[in-house]
């Protein structure tokens, strides 16, 4: 049995692997307005090399995550940052698209494989809800210190100091995976059944909201000084996006976790997320735009908690949230290269509209989830 020093160690492994593999969440508008505006790539071109991150990423959760339990999960931690690191530190000495392309994609699949260890690993520890809620409480901590610092030191710097950054977060991973991280005990065979229809659902439902975030959360930098908002602005929308992550939905949705419906609020979240995305695309005022925009993520956040939390639930064995990074991922990946291709040929209004549609199939998900004869009863305090 572990102590409570060595408990205390290995979450604090998992928080730092969830928030280094989650980078690309609270990166994303400065990942997209350095790319575009640094690198001279196109809107198309700056989603697409994200995308490739966020592809790479999926595909590695896609194919160990259903293996999740006959791994060692440490060890693949700890070597899939190391790569992931590599591979960015690399890109900060290249300019050219299909360089970066296939650096982008080798960083992705290290840091989906890492992140589909920590988030299996999560599923089996004693309250996934609350481990999971807290580590989103550490990814907002570290977005407000990206999105304060890294359009900073990209005026005070070259461009590369982005990807200089990105490398040293997955080099720092590794080592503290490799000291710190602790394999979950192993499960038995007959825990290892197929995925329920609610379990499917669910996992359908997070995969296409998270597609919604990813496509509207991308440019919401370029949106706001395309609206014509001083730059100084849009950079404080960006430093309240992310204290309002760091302070709101993970510690509301942690303190919820007995008081409220999960599967209900899993049929809100989407509505909600459709409202901001429309605010953030169509307003041209700034008190209708910024709050929109600083407000958007946390509804993510809070929603893909209470997720979290039923996923675990529904598979006691881990790999349905293993499985976490490619079912976030197939949504996202292709999230910025979609908004992309529709803020380029339509205008960045289509992406608000896009979203009202997306968010209604999410909806449909989660609330087909709810009734499924495979749901769980709703916790509730004792």
């Amino acid at each position: 049995m572990l102590t409570k020093e060595t408990s205390r160690a290995a979450l604090a492994a998992l928080v730092i692997c969830h928030c280094a593999g989650m980078l690309d969440m609270v990166a994303l508008p400065v990942w997209i307005g350095a790319l575009v505006g640094r690198y001279d790539f196109s809107a198309q071109q700056a989603g697409g090399l994200v995308t490739l991150f966020m592809g790479g990423a999926f595909l590695a959760s896609l194919v160990l995550a259903p293996r999740f339990n006959t791994l060692d999960q440490r060890r693949i931690a700890t070597g899939s940052f190391g790569i992931a690191g590599a591979a960015f530190l690399l890109a900060s000495t290249q300019s050219g698209f299909w360089i970066l392309a296939a650096l982008h994609l080798a960083a992705g699949l290290g840091a989906g494989s890492a992140l589909s260890m920590a988030h299996g690993t999560m599923g089996r520890t004693a309250n996934p809800h609350r481990t999971f809620a807290i580590s989103f409480a550490a990814l907002g901590f570290l977005a407000i210190i990206l999105l304060a610092t890294l359009p900073q030191l990209l005026i005070a710097f070259e461009r590369s100091v982005l990807f200089v950054v990105f490398g040293g977060i997955m080099v720092l991973a590794a080592i503290i995976a490799g000291l710190m991280f602790r394999n979950p005990p192993m499960v038995a065979e007959q825990l290892k059944k197929p995925f329920n229809r609610a379990t499917w659902l669910t996992i359908f439902g997070i995969g296409i909201m998270t597609f919604n975030q990813s496509m509207v959360f991308s440019f919401v930098e370029v949106i706001g000084t395309l609206r014509g908002f001083e730059p100084d602005t849009v950079l404080g929308v960006l430093i309240a996006l992310g204290c309002i992550n760091f302070l709101v939905p993970a510690p509301l949705a942690a303190v919820l976790q007995t008081r409220v419906s999960a599967p209900l609020m899993t049929q809100l979240g989407p509505m909600i997320q459709a409202a901001l995305a429309l605010g953030v695309t169509t307003a041209t005022v700034l008190p209708i735009w910024a709050p929109s925009a600083a407000f958007f993520v946390t509804t993510q956040i809070f929603t893909h908690t209470f997720v979290f939390g039923l996923l675990s639930r529904l598979d006691p064995t881990g790999r349905a949230t293993a499985a976490t990074p490619a079912m976030a991922l197939i949504g996202a990946a292709s999230g910025p290269f979609v908004g992309g291709v529709l803020a380029q040929n339509l205008g960045y209004e289509a992406l608000g509209m896009a979203a009202v549609a997306v968010s209604l199939c999410s909806t449909l998900c989660f609330t087909m989830a709810r009734y499924s004869s495979g749901a769980v009863q709703p916790l509730r305090a004792a």
